[in-house]
């Protein structure tokens, strides 16, 4: 009888997609740049408040968060998240992380890390960079009105749960504890964000000067209305939340 025979297939196909599939699972971000679906949750932005009075001693709030503290905390990171930090070639690792609270002491503000960033890595021309500056600067400007018109929802209606705690009957001290660190949470991370756009609005500004005399450009009067914008909505926002404990913080730098 003739020897049978079985032709042997190629295993590359099979090896490709076998690399092609640890590749993509070991990567931590998801398609287009965009966090990971695993990483999202609907309190994936709820160490904010525990960042924020932690690093003055506080334990956090054990109470659930309303849809609006919620709100609040979500419309905030964007705003909190150093601009430019994780540009398109970078964020596909998903390296979102949790930040320091301006309160913490060994906390240092760079008011040029932006400006170095925006100038060192590849832009196909000059006017690409000024670009960029002008779009981290009207998303700032655009995110502006959302969270700070939650921040007035939030502040008023811890006035109102400030005002009801003599009037709850059998008040346990754990369940005051946790209103009271709730309000302080709400409070600071209001100042956060507040303390955050100075720091935007500083390195904005540092960049720009650097963009002026490196390459100068008539578009650097657009970029520079637009700052002052910015600006003018930060010197002014709708509410103006103070920590409790009085304990403000300064842009330095």
């Amino acid at each position: 009888m003739p020897e049978t025979f079985f032709p042997i297939r190629t295993r590359r196909p099979l090896l490709a997609s076998l690399l092609l599939s640890l590749a993509l699972g070991g990567c931590s971000g998801g398609d287009f740049g965009r966090t990971r679906e695993d990483f999202r949750n609907d309190d994936m932005h709820r160490w904010l408040g525990a960042e924020a009075t932690g690093s003055i001693g506080m334990s956090a709030s054990q109470f659930q968060l309303t849809d609006n503290e919620r709100q609040l905390r979500d419309l905030a990171y964007p705003l909190i998240e150093p601009p430019h930090s994780r540009p398109a070639w970078k964020s596909v690792f998903g390296d979102y992380k949790p930040l320091p609270s301006p309160w913490r002491q060994s906390v240092v503000f760079d008011r040029t890390s932006y400006g170095r960033l925006l100038i060192d890595e590849p832009h196909r021309s000059h006017t690409s960079r000024y670009a960029q500056l002008m779009e981290d600067v009207r998303n700032d400007i655009t995110r502006f009105e959302p969270f700070f018109a939650s921040a007035v929802r939030v502040i008023e209606l811890d006035k109102k749960r400030n005002a009801s705690l003599k009037l709850v009957s059998g008040l346990s001290p754990r369940e005051r504890d946790d209103a009271v660190a709730r309000m302080q949470e709400n409070s600071m991370i209001v100042q956060w964000v507040q303390q955050s756009l100075e720091r935007r609005i500083s390195s904005y500004r540092w960049a720009l000067e650097r963009l002026v005399i490196q390459a100068p450009d008539n578009i650097a009067a657009d970029a520079d209305r637009l700052i002052g914008e910015l600006a003018a909505q930060t010197a002014n926002p709708p509410v103006a939340a103070q920590p409790v404990n009085g304990r403000p913080v300064s842009v330095r730098g």
